[in-house]
């Protein structure tokens, strides 16, 4: 069986380098490439691939995770494997939640990525053990709901910045910022800015 697959990185020479290793598979097709997840969405209503393979990050358009989201509501929708250089919580659990049938990091070697192709065509989860322990870690402990303001202000406590020059960055009161500051700990489970800090970047939070 035959699976025709998009390409979806906004860099060439990535896009080169998986066409490259795909192409040893006699039973893959790619259809069409794309730099942008708007490009994406038009070429996949139009070429209707079987399987899209997706860099999270697409410059200044929409992000892999939303192209994910509405190449999913396409009739019929094509399965859509992340392949990305990020590997934080957040990310890979936006991506499942969104549809994505897979996440490979790009350090994949060939075989795992040909794998997975032919896993998420048939309709299967085409996860990594680590990353698929991670999610499930994810679905029973999910990650904490920040409001924006929160994540506002929890992007630049990790700057450096004061209560006096957040409040100001943001145009509020310093009191609010304690407020908020108060909340995000409660939120996160933690005492102090350097544990907040670290817990949002490295679940990627902020």
């Amino acid at each position: 069986m035959t699976t025709t697959v998009l390409l979806v990185d906004d860099h060439p020479v990535v896009r080169s380098g998986l066409r490259a290793v795909l192409d040893q598979d006699p039973d893959i097709t790619i259809v069409g490439e794309s730099a942008t997840g708007e490009e994406a969405l038009q070429l996949a209503r139009h070429l209707a691939p079987s399987v899209v393979l997706c860099d999270l990050r697409l410059g200044d358009g929409i992000d892999g995770i939303e192209t994910t989201t509405e190449l999913r509501k396409l009739n019929p929708p094509p399965a859509v494997i992340i392949l990305t250089t990020f590997d934080r919580d957040a990310e890979i659990l936006g991506a499942i939640e969104a549809g994505a049938a897979g996440y490979l990091l790009k350090d994949a070697d060939p075989e795992t990525i040909i794998d997975a192709i032919g896993r998420a065509r048939d309709g299967e989860l085409a996860l990594t053990p680590d990353v698929a322990s991670r999610v499930l870690r994810g679905v029973r402990n999910p990650l904490p709901k920040l409001t924006g303001r929160e994540i506002e202000v929890l992007s630049l406590l990790a700057t450096g910045a004061t209560n006096r020059e957040i409040s100001k960055a943001l145009f509020i009161a310093e009191a609010t910022v304690k407020s908020h500051i108060t909340h995000i700990f409660t939120k996160l489970d933690v005492d102090g800015r350097s544990k907040a800090i670290h817990l949002a970047q490295s679940t990627g939070l902020i």
